[in-house]
């Protein structure tokens, strides 16, 4: 478990790819402390377990789903990436509950600077984007942010100047893909209403949903 609060930014040593999986070497300090073999770490929002560690990288591999499901194939030597080890137990959420579980890849639109902040606006597919809700929670490679807004096409976040420091998400431009994990309650949510939808074979309304304790 994460919580989208990005620790550090690190950059690929090695790329060591055959055919649809690998493994990845990547260069890091501040998230080497306390990490050990078999230790959960969020790269660019994507959950990999740390099979190797020196003094400065640690190594990951990463499987075939993991390439299809995210921007991690898309990586070359040098790449930045955002970093965050997994939460301890009696850790203190920041962010938002954030799993490492990719669900779709977005891409890029537009930024606009709206005051302090630089708006990003991001295209994804329909199954993604009615898992999005305004002033909801999503993580963009792994950082949690608060939605905007959301149309039938694209949805828009906030950056603040803090988080465009500590991440690399505004080193992005318009056409850029990036790592997309919606909010985990969401998705379950909706899951679990469409499972009953489908068992009780009507409409969804507010009457089916009062019937059904909503």
């Amino acid at each position: 478990m994460f919580t989208g609060l990005i620790e550090e930014i690190g950059y690929i040593d090695k790329l060591l790819y055959e055919k649809n999986s690998g493994q990845l070497v990547i260069q890091a300090t501040t998230v080497q402390k306390d990490t050990k073999l078999g230790d959960s770490i969020a790269v660019n929002g994507v959950c990999l377990t740390v099979t190797h560690l020196t003094d400065h990288t640690f190594t990951a591999d990463v499987m075939p789903e993991t390439l299809k499901r995210s921007t991690l194939g898309e990586l070359r030597k040098g790449s930045p990436v955002n970093l965050e080890c997994a939460m301890a137990a009696n850790g203190r959420f920041g962010g938002h509950m954030v799993s490492g579980h990719i669900d779709g890849i977005g891409t890029i639109t537009a930024k606009k600077q709206e005051g302090n902040a630089i708006r990003l606006f991001i295209s994804a597919h329909k199954p993604l984007l009615q898992q999005i809700i305004e002033k909801g929670s999503i993580a963009i490679d792994g950082v949690s942010l608060t939605v905007i807004s959301v149309d039938k096409n694209q949805f828009s976040v906030g950056i603040i100047p803090h988080t465009s420091t500590q991440t690399m998400l505004l080193d992005k431009k318009p056409g850029d893909n990036v790592n997309l994990e919606t909010d985990m309650i969401a998705k379950y949510v909706r899951n679990f209403l469409g499972n009953l939808q489908q068992t009780q074979d009507r409409p969804m309304t507010l009457e089916f949903l009062r019937e059904n304790g909503f």
